[in-house]
């Protein structure tokens, strides 16, 4: 095992304060029955909203379910208690939904390729 030194203390505090600074943290979260939406503040002042239905654990949770959302830790994460789901605020920011296998077997299929109008039109 390695020795913990000083220096090694010290780059992982200042890659914890980039960390929190840099990355997305939740200061609210609540889901809105009228819009289906769980919606959250960000400690930045954006919000960031997804339907329910998108996420592995979610999809088949009733509106009561959904309004028991907490923050989990400092904002990096949402939880579900009655449900047993925990989601990465990080992770659903970038699309990610679910594990791999979840998202591969819950994946829209691609859409049909655009027709080439170009090759319709008349040539000179």
């Amino acid at each position: 095992m390695a020795d913990l030194t000083d220096a090694l203390i010290d780059a992982a505090l200042e890659r914890g304060r980039s960390a929190h600074a840099n990355e997305p943290r939740a200061a609210k979260a609540r889901y809105d029955r009228s819009s289906a939406r769980v919606i959250v503040d960000l400690e930045n002042g954006c919000t960031f909203a997804f339907p329910p239905r998108l996420a592995q654990g979610l999809e088949g949770a009733s509106d009561d379910q959904l309004c028991a959302v907490e923050i989990l830790g400092q904002g990096y994460g949402l939880h579900w208690e009655n449900l047993d789901v925990d989601l990465s605020l990080p992770g659903l920011m970038a699309g990610i939904f679910g594990t791999k296998a979840w998202m591969a077997k819950h994946a829209e299929p691609p859409p049909s390729p655009a027709k080439d109008v170009w090759s319709s039109l008349p040539r000179r």
